[in-house]
C-alpha cells in the first residue's frame, strides 16, 4: 500500500517492477536490488564508481509551494553512513538542498533517514536526493520505502510536527535544568509502516553529573476534566540512570498547577527506542499543558533521545469506560489499586515490555502464599439503576491460581459500602490472556463503584497480570426479572459463546439448583446456537429470593465459563390467590381464588395377613403415596371459566404455587375428576366453584414449553401477509396461539 500523502509515484516509493524513477546525480550507477521491505521483494541498489560520496535522485521533480514545510524520508541499509536531502528547484535550476543530519554509525539492517524544510522563495518544485560515502568503488548502498510530501504527524496530537519530531530543527524544545538540547540521527529500525517515526530524534545531553531535564516550548489549550495521555519513544543511556516523561498542567497566568510522571523501566542494558505513556485529567483551573523528559541521576554526558512525541486526548481502552486510563493500563504504576484483605502485593510489572495486553506495562499481583486475596480499584463515578460491566485481561505469569472472581463494589455519595454484585468466578487455565467480564446493576443510591478482584493462589510465590482494566454501562450478560403479576421470571442471556453447550439452573437460598424449562425441555446441555436466549421461568416459587446460574460447558460436559443473574422474587399479593400453572403451556396459566386447600391424605398399598393363633397381623406395605386432596377454588368471570376449562382439558401435569406461609408448598399435581357448581342458583352467576381432586406428581423433565406468554398478534401480522395464510399454517386458534403450525 502506498505511502498516504506521498508525491512519489508507487514505482519510486517501492523500486517495483522496476528503477524507473531513479537516476544517478553523482558517483553511482543505479541498478534492481532485491530483498525490499514493502512487499514486492525490490529495492534501489546505488553503487558508487569511486570512493567518495555518491547521491541519486528521483527522476522527476514534484511541485511544492514557496514556504510551505515538506517532510522526506527513507529506509536504508549499506557500509556506510548516509543521509537524506530534499533538493528545492525553479524549473531547471537548482536554488538549495536541506540536507538531513548523517547517521551516527552505519548498519547493514534496515533504518530510517528523514528530513523536513520549508520550501524557499522561488521553489515550485523539489526532489528527493539519497546520499551516502563509500570508502572504494563499487560499493551498493540500498535505499526503499521513500517519501516527499507534507508532514506526517500523530493524529489528535496537540503539540506541532516540529515538536512531535525534531525534523526541521531542536526549537520545539528548551532545556530545564542540567541540559543541552541538539538532534541526532541513531541507527533505528523502524516498522516499515511506522510513518511517524523519523530519522532525527531530539537529544538531551547532561552538563555535569545529577539530574537533567527539557520541556517542550508549545503551551497547547487543554479542557479542564478532560483526560490526556502524552507518550513518547525514548532511548535512554546504557549507563544507569532513571529516565522518565512528565505531563504538566498550567493556569491561564502560566503558573504550573500539576504535574504528573511516568518512569521507564527498560531492559538492561537499554539500547532500543521505548514507548513511555503518562496520562492525567486536567485539573479544574488548568488552561494549558506541555510534556517535559529527563534523567535522574545522570552521569556527565548521557544522552537521552527522544522521537515521536504527543499530547492527545486518553483514548477510552473501552468505548464508555469510566476508567482514567492510569488505572486501567498501568503504564505510570498501580494508580489507585489497592489490597483491600490478603497477603497480595501490587506492582507495575518490569522491565519494559515484559508483559502487557495495551501498551508496555500491567499490574502485577503477587501472593507469597497459597491463599486468596482481595484487589480493589479506585472509585468511579456510576449511575443508580442501571446495568454496568467490569472487565479485565488477566495473565498468570507465575505459580498457579485456581479462580478469579471479578466483581463490582457499589458506594454512595458519602463513601458508604453499598454491598458489592455477585460477580463471577473465572477459572484461570494456562498461561494465555483470558478476557474476564462480570456484570452487575448499581443499587439504589450508588454514584460509584470500584471493580473488586479475588484472587485465590494454589502455589506460594505466585504473580498474575491483569491489564486492559474498564467499567462501562452496557446492556447485561445476564439478567434476571420479575414479572409477579404475570406469574414468572424473565431470563435474557447475551453475548453466548457459539458452538458451546448450556445449562440454566435457578438457586434458591438453602443453595438448592434446580434446571429452567426451555422450549425442548430442561435446559442442560443445550447447543448454543444463537448468542441470545430469552426462557420465561414460569417454575419458579413465590416470596422466596433466587437468582439464576449460568454454565458454559464443553461438548464433554466440562464448564468453559459460569456467569450468575442478580437476585430476584416473586410476589403473589394476595394470599387467598394460588396459581395453576401447565409447564408445557405457560400461556394457559391462571391465578385462582382459593375458598378451601386440601385436606391432605396419603395412600398406601397393604396387604393384611392374619395369622391363626397370633393376636397382631402381618402386614405387607409399599411406601407411601404422596399427597391427595380437593382443592376447591372459585372462577369469578365467564373468561376465568373459560381460562381453566382450557388449563384442566389437556389433562397433563400442572404446578401448584401458593403464596408463602400458608402451610402449602409448591407442587406438581395431576387433576382428577372436576365438580363446577354454581355458588347460587341464578341463571346469570358468572362465579364457579371448582373442586379439584389433586394428586402429587414428579416434576415433569422431558416437557418443553409450547409457545410463550409474550406472543401477540403482533407477531403474527409481522409474520404473514394474509390471513388465508394464517389458515393455510395454522389448524385451530390455539395453534396460532402457541405458534403451533402444521406438518
Amino acid at each position: 500500500m502506498a505511502i498516504p500523502g506521498n508525491l512519489l509515484s508507487a514505482t519510486t516509493e517501492t523500486i517495483d517492477p522496476n528503477t524507473s524513477g531513479w537516476t544517478s546525480k553523482l558517483n553511482c550507477t543505479i541498478h534492481m536490488g532485491v530483498g525490499g521491505r514493502t512487499g514486492g521483494g525490490g529495492c534501489l541498489s546505488v553503487r558508487s564508481v569511486a570512493a567518495g560520496e555518491m547521491q541519486a535522485r528521483t527522476v522527476s521533480s514534484y511541485p511544492v509551494t514557496a514556504g510551505t514545510v515538506y517532510y522526506a524520508f527513507a529506509d536504508t541499509a549499506g557500509a556506510s553512513t548516509e543521509r537524506v536531502g530534499i533538493r528545492w528547484m525553479a524549473g531547471a535550476t537548482e536554488l538549495s538542498i536541506t540536507w538531513s543530519l548523517t547517521t551516527m554509525a552505519s548498519s547493514v539492517n534496515w533504518h530510517r533517514v528523514s528530513v523536513a524544510g520549508t520550501a524557499p522563495a522561488g521553489a515550485t518544485q523539489a526532489q528527493v536526493l539519497l546520499s551516502s560515502t563509500e570508502a572504494a568503488g563499487s560499493v551498493a548502498h540500498f535505499w526503499e520505502n521513500v517519501y516527499l510530501g507534507e508532514p506526517i504527524r500523530t493524529l489528535g496530537n496537540l503539540l506541532p510536527f516540529n515538536t512531535e519530531s525534531s525534523e526541521v530543527d531542536a526549537s520545539g524544545w528548551t532545556p530545564v535544568v542540567n541540559a543541552a538540547v541538539s538532534r541526532q540521527v541513531p541507527v533505528v529500525n523502524w516498522a516499515v509502516t511506522n510513518y511517524t517515526a523519523g530519522g532525527h530524534t531530539l537529544a538531551m545531553t547532561a552538563i555535569a553529573a545529577g539530574n537533567a531535564s527539557i520541556l517542550a516550548v508549545d503551551r497547547p489549550t487543554v479542557t479542564p476534566g478532560q483526560e490526556y495521555l502524552a507518550y513518547a519513544y525514548m532511548q535512554p543511556p546504557t549507563i544507569a540512570s532513571v529516565a522518565w516523561i512528565e505531563l504538566r498542567y498550567y493556569d491561564s497566568n502560566g503558573n504550573q498547577i500539576q504535574a504528573t510522571r511516568s518512569t521507564l523501566a527498560p531492559p538492561t542494558p537499554a539500547t532500543g527506542m521505548y514507548r513511555q505513556r503518562v496520562s492525567d485529567i486536567a485539573p479544574a483551573n488548568a488552561a494549558t499543558c506541555s510534556l517535559a523528559a529527563g534523567l535522574d541521576g545522570a552521569s556527565a554526558g548521557q544522552v537521552l533521545r527522544l522521537e515521536t512525541i504527543v499530547i492527545a486526548a486518553a483514548p477510552e481502552l473501552q468505548s464508555g469506560t469510566v476508567v482514567p486510563y492510569a488505572d486501567g493500563s498501568f503504564e505510570q504504576g498501580v494508580a489507585g489499586w489497592t489490597v483491600a484483605s490478603g497477603v497480595a502485593t501490587l506492582a507495575r510489572t518490569s522491565p519494559w515490555g515484559d508483559s502487557f495486553f495495551e501498551g508496555a506495562y500491567s499490574l502485577a499481583v503477587s501472593s507469597s502464599t497459597a491463599s486468596s486475596s482481595t484487589v480493589r480499584s479506585a472509585k468511579f463515578p456510576v449511575v443508580e439503576g442501571v446495568n454496568w460491566r467490569a472487565q479485565i485481561v488477566a495473565h498468570p505469569d507465575a505459580g498457579t491460581w485456581s479462580h478469579v472472581l471479578v466483581r463490582i463494589r457499589w458506594y454512595d455519595a458519602a463513601d458508604n459500602d453499598l454491598g458489592s454484585s455477585t460477580g463471577i468466578n473465572f477459572v484461570v487455565p494456562g498461561t494465555d490472556w483470558y478476557a474476564m467480564p462480570s456484570d452487575g446493576e448499581a443499587p439504589a443510591g450508588a454514584t460509584q463503584a470500584a471493580i473488586e478482584l479475588v484472587v485465590t493462589a494454589t502455589a506460594t510465590s505466585s504473580v498474575l497480570h491483569v491489564d486492559l482494566v474498564a467499567l462501562w454501562e452496557v446492556l447485561p450478560q445476564t439478567d434476571a426479572d420479575a414479572h409477579s403479576e404475570d406469574g414468572y421470571n424473565l431470563i435474557t442471556l447475551r453475548e453466548l459463546p457459539l458452538d458451546f453447550y448450556l445449562s440454566l439452573y435457578r438457586v434458591t437460598p438453602d443453595g438448592a439448583r434446580t434446571l429452567v424449562r426451555g422450549p425442548s425441555g430442561l435446559i442442560d446441555m443445550q447447543p448454543i446456537t444463537s448468542d441470545l436466549l430469552v426462557a420465561e421461568d414460569h417454575e419458579a416459587p413465590f416470596g422466596v429470593p433466587v437468582y439464576y446460574q449460568v454454565a458454559i460447558r464443553n461438548a464433554d460436559g466440562t464448564t468453559a465459563s459460569s456467569r450468575a443473574s442478580e437476585t430476584v422474587t416473586l410476589v403473589l399479593a394476595d394470599i387467598n390467590e394460588a396459581w395453576l400453572k401447565d409447564p408445557g403451556n405457560p400461556q394457559r396459566n391462571l391465578r385462582v381464588l382459593v375458598k378451601r386447600a386440601p385436606d391432605w391424605t396419603e395412600p398406601i398399598e397393604q396387604v393384611v395377613h392374619r395369622v391363626r393363633g397370633r393376636r397382631n397381623a402381618v402386614i405387607l406395605s409399599d411406601i407411601r403415596g404422596g399427597p391427595e386432596g380437593d382443592l376447591v377454588v372459585w372462577t369469578r368471570t365467564d373468561e376465568e371459566r373459560k381460562a381453566l376449562d382450557l388449563l384442566l382439558s389437556s389433562g397433563a401435569t400442572l404446578l401448584w404455587q401458593v403464596a408463602p406461609g400458608m402451610g402449602e408448598d409448591d407442587m406438581y399435581i395431576k387433576v382428577g375428576q372436576v365438580g363446577k357448581a354454581r355458588v347460587s342458583p341464578r341463571a346469570q352467576e358468572q362465579w364457579r366453584e371448582w373442586t379439584l381432586p389433586l394428586t402429587t406428581q414428579d416434576m415433569p423433565t422431558t416437557v418443553g414449553v409450547n409457545g410463550a406468554t409474550g406472543r401477540t398478534w403482533q407477531d403474527v401480522l409481522t409474520e404473514f401477509a394474509t390471513w388465508q395464510d394464517v389458515l393455510d399454517t395454522y389448524a385451530t386458534w390455539e395453534d396460532v396461539f402457541l405458534d403451533r403450525r402444521m406438518g
